[in-house]
């Protein structure tokens, strides 16, 4: 069961009463804040790209074959070279 909430003065705000009973023992897990990106014509921020997720990683494989991208199915599991 996912319940969810936000901080005030330090304590935890449900958005909705939960379904629990009076002394049930519950786990909060925080969640990272998503990053602010920029603004959409209707004002919210909109999420991070693919590309701005995962830049940080561009040409960093190294070693490996020089047709990885077209077998990829052959290096990963086998199957027949294209």
């Amino acid at each position: 069961m996912t319940l969810r909430g936000r901080i005030l003065n330090g304590a935890v705000v449900l958005d909705a009463p939960p379904p629990l009973p009076e002394g049930a023992e519950v786990e909060v897990v925080v969640r990272a804040p998503v990053p602010a990106g920029p603004k959409s014509a209707a004002g919210g921020a909109e999420p991070p790209t693919l590309f701005e997720q995962l830049k940080d990683c561009l040409g960093i494989a190294e070693g490996l074959p020089e047709d990885a991208s077209r077998n990829l199915d052959h290096y990963l599991y086998g199957h027949p070279k294209k």
